[in-house]
């Protein structure tokens, strides 16, 4: 079973057109996020994404883009870490997070 987070709000992006197909990202993601298809990466998890980071990180080419450390993953992975209730401030601005 793959992991999945919240539906849809993953900040990650990747460019195909930049990607050359080296598996650079497939090797360092935790969650399998992305696979090797007709000799270039394609994202087939991207619900799973912790945003980590890692795979933009090590993309020679820049073809991934990830803001690492913001967003609803993020929010929920703290509050697993911290013992407390996640707040990701996607509510609008309403105290307490929605995540």
């Amino acid at each position: 079973m793959k992991n999945k987070y919240l539906k849809n709000v993953c900040t990650l992006k990747l460019n195909s057109d930049k990607c050359v197909g080296c598996g650079r990202c497939i090797e360092v993601c935790p969650h399998k996020v992305f696979d090797l298809n007709q000799g270039k990466v394609e994202l087939i998890n991207k619900d799973g994404c912790m945003e980590c980071g890692a795979c933009a990180k090590n993309c020679a080419f820049n073809a991934i883009e990830v803001n690492s450390g913001v967003g609803c993953a993020y929010a929920v992975i703290m509050g697993w870490l911290l013992g407390t209730e996640p707040t990701c401030d996607c509510s609008g601005g309403s105290s307490g997070g929605c995540c």
